[in-house]
């Protein structure tokens, strides 16, 4: 597949980490048993109230945020995924490491 070009001949190349795919697609280079997947806890500067933050997935936004979506119903909470993390309300590191290992990846509980 020949690379895209921009004005001035500048091409346009996935980002480092990521191979394209057919399709235009960006698929991870990092299969899901070899990531370094985290699940904390947080609350700092939330007014105490503490959120589930993952960390170490190797997903493209549009990847993370459909992942979001599944584990927020999960859960039976709210998040977002801000900076490639994915935050969900309340306490549900168990629950979310469980989920995590089913897809594949290996979580592990970090903090207390």
């Amino acid at each position: 597949m020949k690379p895209k070009t921009l004005f001035r001949g500048a091409v346009i190349r996935p980002a480092s980490g990521y191979a394209q795919a057919t399709g235009g697609a960006l698929r991870p280079l990092v299969k899901p048993g070899e990531a370094r997947v985290r699940v904390g806890r947080e609350v700092s500067g939330r007014g105490g109230k503490g959120v589930s933050v993952i960390t170490g997935l190797p997903l493209p936004d549009a990847d993370l945020e459909a992942l979001a979506t599944k584990l927020k119903k999960t859960c039976g909470a709210g998040g977002a995924v801000k900076d490639g993390k994915i935050e969900i309300q309340g306490d549900h590191r168990d629950r979310l490491v469980a989920e995590l290992i089913k897809l594949g990846y290996e979580a592990k509980r970090s903090g207390g």
